[in-house]
C-alpha cells in the first residue's frame, strides 16, 4: 500500500485540512499506517496534481489562510482499484523482540524496564482507542452501530488498533514477568545478578 491510498481513505470522511488530516493519522489511521505530516502535505500537493483530489483556499480572519482537500469521483476510482488488488500480508519488524529474543545471552534488566514501558504506552493507546469508538457510536451500542451506521471503515479499523494494543500490553506484562521470574537470585554473598 502507498501513502496515497492511505490518504484517499482518509478524506472518505470529508473535506480537511493538511493539519486536520494529520490530526486524523495520530488518531486513527496511525494504527496500520505511520506518516510523519511533512509526509502528507507532500503527499496531498502530488495528489492534488494527479486530479485524484482537489483543494481549495480559504482565507481566515485571524489566521494564515488554508487549503481544505477532498477526494475526487478519480480518487474514489483509484480506492476502488487498490480495494481490489491482493493485500500483502503484514509482517512484524521490533527491536523490543529481538531484544527479548537475545534474553537468554544479555542483561534482562533493561529488556524488563523496555517492557514495562511498551506495557504502559500499549494501556494509555487502549485508553484512547476506547474513547474514540465510544464517541465514534455515540448512545449506540457496537453492534447496532456496526449494522446500522453510514460508515463503519473507521472504527472497524480502530478495533483493530484496539486489539493490537491489548494485546501488546498483555505479551509485554507476561513476557516481562516470565524474564523476571527466571532471573537467578544471589545466594548469600554469592554472584550477583548478571542485570545488576
Amino acid at each position: 500500500m502507498a501513502l496515497r491510498h492511505a490518504v484517499l481513505a482518509a478524506l472518505l470522511d470529508g473535506e480537511s485540512s493538511g493539519y486536520q488530516l494529520a490530526k486524523a493519522f495520530d488518531l486513527g489511521v496511525a494504527n496500520f499506517w505511520h506518516a510523519l505530516p511533512q509526509q502528507l502535505y507532500l503527499e496531498l500537493a502530488k495528489l492534488e496534481k494527479a486530479g485524484l483530489v482537489e483543494g481549495r483556499q480559504v482565507v481566515q480572519q485571524t489566521r494564515p489562510p488554508k487549503r481544505l482537500f477532498t477526494i475526487t469521483d478519480e480518487g474514489l476510482r483509484e480506492l476502488a482499484r487498490f480495494a481490489e488488488t491482493s493485500a500483502k500480508p503484514s509482517f512484524i519488524r521490533d527491536d523490543l523482540m529481538v531484544k527479548v529474543q537475545a534474553a537468554d545471552n544479555a542483561p534482562v534488566g533493561p529488556v524488563v524496564e523496555q517492557l514495562d514501558e511498551r506495557a504502559a504506552m500499549a494501556a494509555a493507546k487502549t485508553d484512547i482507542f476506547e474513547r474514540f469508538l465510544r464517541r465514534l457510536r455515540g448512545d449506540l451500542d457496537e453492534e447496532t452501530f456496526l449494522a446500522t451506521a453510514d460508515r463503519v471503515g473507521p472504527y472497524l479499523t480502530c478495533l483493530r488498533g484496539l486489539r493490537f494494543e491489548q494485546e501488546t500490553a498483555d505479551w509485554c506484562a507476561r513476557t516481562a514477568a516470565v524474564l523476571r521470574a527466571r532471573q537467578p537470585r544471589p545466594a548469600e554473598g554469592g554472584p550477583r545478578r548478571r542485570d545488576a
